[in-house]
């Protein structure tokens, strides 16, 4: 009986002293957010980071970002770097095409790590192996509704986009923005400029005093930190401003009207947080509007409401008919 009870107290003692490192223990897989750029742009690149907070917060995984400041000798080093040390690597920007590709002589990153899983956000990427992901965006759709806000708001009737560079993604937001303006108002003009930027607001701001100059009026920022500032050259010229990837409406409420939103945060999110469901390995998945990852926001209620109660649900209504297929907005992805 003493033996039994000896051998009862030394299991207790061995479990306790092992609970606290199993408490330790992270609920889920590690995981490294690359970037291309830098965090701080209020858009893009920060809605990713918000999905990884929330992974921290809500599940207790282990995170990192990793941030490239758009540096493309950076992209390679960073990604393997992460697949080193992180179960899950998510590859944020289109730039990190090569990197994941390879080519003829060297292989892409995920080929050298298969245990690691890799998501690619906003490029299509398969062909490479079952531990790659790639999530694209129909920005297109989002952007259509804000073109038809700007196309019936404008009193000038002429808008203008500010891109961050002449590339497809870039482009498929505009085609969806020229297209819903015009659906709106078929007589519109429409003046777009690249600034070959992602990160200087300053060339953003350049490029929309120019359009506001030339007698535009409303202009859609689609270039990440750059378009802050045409979200200054807004406020200076008494002019609108469309924001873009997050509801950016905060940031300057006279002047930002709605955004274009693409909720990276949440659909890198809601993939990590269910793995064996969401994880399409070696697929290319579309977050469409029906998937509710793609919209259109206002700001909160306290803030001023230049698009009208009206007008809004004109938006409503267009966005059933994109989800239904009733209208099929262009692009330049397909």
């Amino acid at each position: 009986m003493k033996k039994i009870i000896a051998l009862i107290l030394s299991l207790v003692l061995c479990l306790s002293v092992m609970a606290p490192a199993l408490a330790d223990q992270p609920a889920g897989p590690s995981v490294a957010i690359v970037v291309a750029g830098t965090l701080g742009d209020r858009s893009f690149y920060d809605s990713a980071n918000e999905g990884r907070l929330k992974l921290e917060a809500d599940l207790g995984l282990t995170t990192t970002v990793i941030e490239c400041a758009e540096d493309a000798s950076k992209f390679e080093n960073a990604l393997v770097t992460a697949a080193e040390n992180y179960d899950v690597v998510v590859a944020v920007g289109w730039q990190f095409w090569d990197a994941l590709a390879g080519n003829a002589a060297t292989p892409g990153v995920p080929v050298d790590f298969p245990e690691t899983k890799f998501m690619f956000i906003d490029n299509g990427l398969d062909g490479i192996g079952d531990n790659l992901m790639s999530v694209i965006y129909a920005q297109n759709q989002g952007s259509y509704l804000t073109g038809y806000i700007a196309g019936k708001m404008s009193k000038t009737s002429k808008i203008g986009v500010v891109g961050g560079q002449d590339s497809d993604t870039i482009n498929d937001f505009i085609a969806g923005y020229e297209a819903g303006a015009k659906y709106a108002n078929a007589d519109i003009a429409i003046e777009k400029r690249y600034t070959e930027d992602f990160e200087d607001p300053s060339k953003g701001k350049e490029a929309a005093l120019a359009m506001y100059d030339a007698g535009c009026d409303i202009v859609f920022a689609v270039a990440g930190k750059t378009g802050e500032g045409v979200f200054e050259a807004a406020a200076e010229k008494n002019a609108y401003a469309i924001g873009v990837d997050s509801d950016q409406k905060y940031i300057n409420p006279d002047v930002i009207i709605c955004s274009m939103v693409k909720d990276v945060g949440k659909s890198l999110y809601n993939t990590i947080a269910n793995m064996d469901e969401n994880f399409k390995g070696g697929q290319i998945w579309c977050a469409d509007m029906a998937t509710g990852y793609i919209g259109v926001a206002y700001g909160t209620e306290d803030m001023p409401q230049q698009v009208s109660d009206e007008l809004k649900a004109e938006v409503e209504v267009l966005a059933q008919k994109i989800v239904s297929g009733e209208i099929v907005v262009p692009s330049t992805l397909q």
